[in-house]
């Protein structure tokens, strides 16, 4: 049997929603720096965007009543990766804490928005 559930926080509508889980494996769209509203935040500032992109990740997490001890997988893409590099993985590891999922950070061109200097994407899962 196939058991599948959505998570989608209906700020907007590109096709996609923001988690997917089926049989206990859940995949994350990327996340980047919006607040609950759909206000950008951080124009500029990869700290202010990082911190803002792992809450929206969180709460996709817990739109599935998992918390990030969860995640099997982690994608970072980040603009300006030499430069942007040091302060993503230095917030990020203060995030996971003693946990150490998979991943990997791969720089980029550009993101879907001008402003937007970080995305993460992620798989995590439920047992």
């Amino acid at each position: 049997m196939i058991n599948v559930k959505t998570y989608n926080h209906d700020l907007w509508d590109h096709g996609i929603t923001q988690g997917y889980n089926v049989n206990g494996t859940i995949y994350i769209s990327g996340q980047f720096s919006h607040d609950t509203e759909g206000a950008f935040v951080g124009g500029g500032d990869i700290e202010a965007q990082t911190r803002q992109t792992l809450e929206n990740l969180d709460r996709v997490l817990a739109g599935f009543g998992v918390t990030k001890s969860n995640l099997a997988y982690v994608e970072v893409y980040l603009t300006n990766a030499q430069e942007h590099f040091e302060p993503c993985i230095r917030l990020f590891k203060e995030y996971i804490g003693q946990h150490r999922p998979a991943g990997s950070c791969i720089g980029v061109n550009y993101l879907a928005a001008p402003e937007q200097l970080i995305e993460i994407s992620a798989v995590a899962h439920t047992n």
